[in-house]
C-alpha cells in the first residue's frame, strides 16, 4: 500500500513509504485518514482537489469538474476512488504525481490576420456602418442590430477594439451624438 501527501497547492502525490514523504505536507494512507485531514479543511478546498485532476486523461474521462459537493462524506469518497488510479501498479512513472489542471488547447491567432465577420452577421453589418467616412451613430446602428445603447457600447469595446483589434475613433457630431468610426 502506497501513501499519499498532500501539499499546500493541493497537488496529491503517491510515495511508496513514509520517509520520503517531505516536510510539511500532510499525508495519509486510506480513505478514512483522508476524511480525518478534510475534516479541517474548507469545503472550497475539497473542489479544488477535485478539479485539479478532474477530466485529466491519467484519471480518465468519465471525472467532471465540480462547482460544490453534496457532502464532506462524498467528496472524500470521490477523491479517495481517483487518487487509486495513483497507486495502480500498470500506471506509468509519470502518473505519480496528480496534474494541477488542464491547459487550453486553443491557439492564440496571429494579430496580423485581416479581421472577418460571417456575411450578414449583426458583426457584419456594424463593421459596415463603421467603416463608412462619416461612421455611424448610436442610433444609426440601433436600428440596424435592434440593439440598446448599452449593448452597442459593449460590442465595439469588447469585440471590435479589444478580441478583433480595430481602432475605434469616437466623437460627437454637429448635432451632439456620438459617432464611431474605424480608422
Amino acid at each position: 500500500m502506497r501513501l499519499f501527501a498532500i501539499d499546500n497547492d493541493n497537488t496529491i502525490t503517491a510515495f511508496p513509504a513514509a520517509e520520503k514523504i517531505p516536510e510539511g505536507q500532510e499525508h495519509f494512507a486510506s480513505e478514512k485518514e483522508l476524511a480525518k485531514l478534510a475534516a479541517t479543511w474548507p469545503a472550497d478546498r475539497m473542489v479544488q482537489v477535485w478539479n485539479s485532476f478532474a477530466g485529466v486523461a491519467g484519471f480518465g474521462g468519465d471525472l467532471k469538474p465540480v462547482k460544490k459537493f453534496t457532502d464532506r462524506k462524498s467528496a472524500v469518497a470521490r477523491i479517495w476512488k481517483a487518487i487509486q488510479k495513483l497507486d495502480a501498479p500498470d500506471a506509468p512513472p509519470t502518473a505519480d504525481i496528480a496534474p494541477k489542471g488542464k491547459r487550453s488547447k486553443k491557439t492564440a491567432t496571429p494579430k496580423d490576420a485581416a479581421p472577418t465577420a460571417r456575411e450578414g452577421s449583426k458583426k457584419a453589418i456594424i463593421l459596415e456602418l463603421l467603416r463608412r467616412k462619416e461612421g455611424a451613430t448610436l442610433a444609426e446602428i440601433a436600428k440596424a442590430t435592434d440593439w440598446q445603447n448599452h449593448s452597442i457600447r459593449g460590442f465595439i469595446s469588447g469585440t471590435i477594439v479589444k478580441e478583433m483589434g480595430l481602432d475605434v475613433e469616437s466623437g460627437k457630431n454637429d448635432a451632439g451624438e456620438r459617432r464611431y468610426r474605424v480608422r
